[in-house]
Order: structure tokens, then C-alpha cells, then sequence
């Protein structure tokens, strides 16, 4: 028997709205998100379904996750950051060389 959260964490949300921050709330996710190892890496292969999903399943259990961008000049880094909160429904937090962090709630 499947439950609704395996369910929820095999499809990738649609329609999703952007989240906007506030600075205050940006400030206080970049002193938490620290500490934090990237737990989704984007290849040469760029935002592809798979990556995208592990990145949605890894913001259902984490919340606020950094994505490391292997390759890639910077304009091409700055797409792939706005693709994936855009299609996550999810906010960019910070954005520094090729790490990104970004935060959905749950």
C-alpha cells in the first residue's frame, strides 16, 4: 500500500508558484543553509526530469537544500538556479559560484 507522501514525492508539482522572500527571511535561510552539503548535483547533462525530482523529493524532506552546478558559464548556472525554483515552487535563497541554495517549505 502506497501512502499519499511516496506518492506526493514521485511527481513533480505542477502549475507551482515562485515563493517570494522577504531579506529578513533570505537573511536567516543563508545562516542556516551554512552548514548544509549539496544533496543534488546538476551534470553536463543540465536540469533534466530526474534531477528535478531528486531535488523536489530532497525539498519535501529538508525544506532548504543546496544544488551544486558542475560545468556550465555563469549566465547558463543563473537559468538552471531560475528553472528549478520556478518549476519547484521554490525560492532562491543564495546563489554563490556554482552552489545554490534554494527553500520550499514543506
Amino acid at each position: 500500500m502506497k501512502s499519499a507522501t511516496s506518492d506526493t514525492a514521485n511527481t513533480l508539482p505542477l502549475n507551482a508558484k515562485p515563493l517570494q522572500l522577504t531579506p529578513a527571511e533570505r537573511s536567516a535561510l543563508r545562516a542556516r543553509a551554512h552548514a548544509l552539503n549539496p544533496v543534488v548535483m546538476v551534470g553536463n547533462a543540465g536540469l533534466t526530469d530526474s534531477v528535478l525530482l531528486e531535488a523536489h523529493r530532497a525539498l519535501i524532506s529538508h525544506e532548504l537544500i543546496k544544488i551544486r552546478l558542475l560545468g556550465g558559464e555563469r549566465d547558463e548556472r543563473r537559468s538552471i538556479s531560475d528553472s528549478f525554483c520556478e518549476r519547484l515552487g521554490a525560492a532562491p535563497v543564495q546563489q554563490i559560484g556554482k552552489v545554490l541554495v534554494i527553500y520550499r517549505p514543506r
